[in-house]
């Protein structure tokens, strides 16, 4: 056996247009799939080559003999047109530098995809649903990316049969959506602050109103930076990451991580813009970057640390609401997710959840002005 030594172009290597077509399709089947997952060969090929380090020990991770592996390896070199393997006589098959960028790319953007790929997951499930009892509540949420979310939309589903149809977005756009009758209910986050607080107030305080909104306690969790495990004795505050020009992953503007950092940025006075050196949409790309080496930190919760492998230094404690207008708060649906929240089940899923815990008094009613101390300044 010999692996390829050098690269020859796809084209040479793929019929008609020489276009290699990425071709998507999902089934049906006993048992769950969550966050960003998706069933491929080729990258479950690759991850178990590097996972294993050899082709005797992918065999042995992905069950199948010796020879289909390198069967397998060969069929996707010719394909690609790159090695996937390296080897020489009296040495075992590695995985070769052009694998483990592909295998990082390819988790890259499957995890930015990920609010996208839950939500049809969660469409798709609710279709189901509703076809078998139509009697299904739904309840359409547009939130700020959080992985509490997707479990509570998960809890609903088995023990209210409440459906939670949720869109992923920035806590600005989630509560402007509120406030244009896009969704029943918006969730967003702030820190906890009994200071001034005028990033937050700007942005948050013209979107909620004293007599027309109300927010519902949902969690509580802590933000902290996301660094490689051999930068943890260097990092130690979010000051650091200015005065050692490490490069930043940053969340997209509108985001309630974004206001987070500019608001840690005046608090240090470092220029915000000093910092920007990468953009991603959710908790966990932030921290797949910066595992993956595309930047050095970012500021997120620590159970997307931790499904990394990195070092997380906490920062500061938010406060995770659900608001939702006044009129509403009879509603079916949101009176079944208020008792959801206040059970003995949602506070252990919580526990378990690194870096969070619930609410003294979770899916209580609360108001604006009490609740938030900077939406009482000028």
């Amino acid at each position: 056996m010999s692996a390829h030594k050098t690269a020859k172009p796809i084209a040479a290597h793929l019929p008609g247009s020489g276009h290699l077509g990425i071709h998507l399709h999902y089934t049906l089947g006993p048992g769950e799939q969550g966050g960003a997952s998706l069933d491929n060969p080729l990258f479950e090929l690759i991850t178990a080559l590097v996972e294993g380090g050899s082709i005797r020990h992918a065999a042995e991770l992905l069950g199948a003999s010796y020879r289909h592996v390198w069967d397998s390896v060969r069929k996707w070199e010719r394909l690609l047109g790159e090695p996937l393997v390296t080897w020489s006589q009296g040495r075992r098959a590695h995985p070769t530098q052009f694998a483990h960028r592909l295998l990082w790319a390819e988790r890259r953007a499957r995890t930015r995809m990920q609010p996208h790929i839950e939500a049809l997951r969660s469409d798709l499930e609710h279709l189901i649903a509703d076809a078998r009892d139509e009697r299904q509540l739904l309840l359409t949420l547009s939130a700020s990316h959080d992985l509490a979310v997707s479990l509570l939309q998960r809890h609903m589903a088995e023990h209210a049969d409440l459906h939670l149809a949720v869109r992923f977005s920035g806590s600005v756009d989630s509560l402007r959506s509120l406030n244009e009758g896009q969704c029943l209910v918006a969730g967003f986050h702030v820190p906890v602050v009994t200071h001034r607080a005028s990033i937050f107030a700007r942005a948050l305080k013209p979107l909620l109103a004293p007599n027309h909104h109300a927010l519902i306690a949902c969690a509580r969790r802590t933000q902290g930076l996301m660094v490689r495990k051999e930068d943890a004795q260097r990092v130690r505050t979010f000051a650091d990451v200015s005065a050692l020009r490490l490069r930043f992953a940053n969340r997209q503007a509108g985001s309630g991580t974004r206001m987070l950092v500019d608001h840690l940025c005046n608090e240090h006075t470092i220029d915000p813009r000093s910092l920007t050196a990468h953009v991603e949409q959710t908790h966990v790309a932030v921290g797949l970057c910066v595992a993956s080496g595309v930047a050095d930190a970012g500021v997120g919760i620590e159970a997307a640390a931790l499904q990394f492998g990195l070092h997380f230094v906490p920062l500061i404690e938010e406060r995770y609401f659900l608001a939702c207008h006044t009129e509403n708060l009879e509603h079916d649906a949101v009176q079944r997710m208020r008792g959801i929240l206040a059970g003995r089940q949602w506070a252990q899923i919580l526990t378990r959840l690194a870096g969070y815990h619930p609410e003294s008094e979770p899916g209580a009613l609360l108001g604006v002005p009490e609740t938030l101390p900077w939406w009482r300044r000028r």
